[in-house]
């Protein structure tokens, strides 16, 4: 009986790749989807008390200030100009 053993060489690590590649994805599936993984839904009591993120800016004592307005025409930027390019469209 003759075996072919380059085929059974390159068979056997595309085998255990195959079985650690499922291992890794069943075991994800179990940790994020197992049993202790419940929705974490908040009650309205709960909720009432947690403030937002403005909310304790304010009682902080900070307020929105808005940015000056960009003028219409750009002053020139400092530093050289910008070389054409070698073919302009036409």
């Amino acid at each position: 009986m003759v075996l072919d053993h380059a085929r059974h060489i390159g068979v056997r690590p595309v085998l255990v790749a195959l079985a650690i590649a499922i291992f890794g994805i069943l075991a994800m599936l179990f940790v994020d989807h197992g049993p202790w993984s419940h929705p974490h839904a908040r009650t309205a009591s709960l909720s009432d008390h947690q403030m937002t993120t403005a909310q304790a800016a304010r009682d902080a004592g900070a307020v929105v200030v808005p940015t000056a307005p960009k003028p219409a025409v750009e002053p020139e930027p400092p530093g050289p100009k910008q070389a054409e390019p070698p073919n302009p469209k036409p």
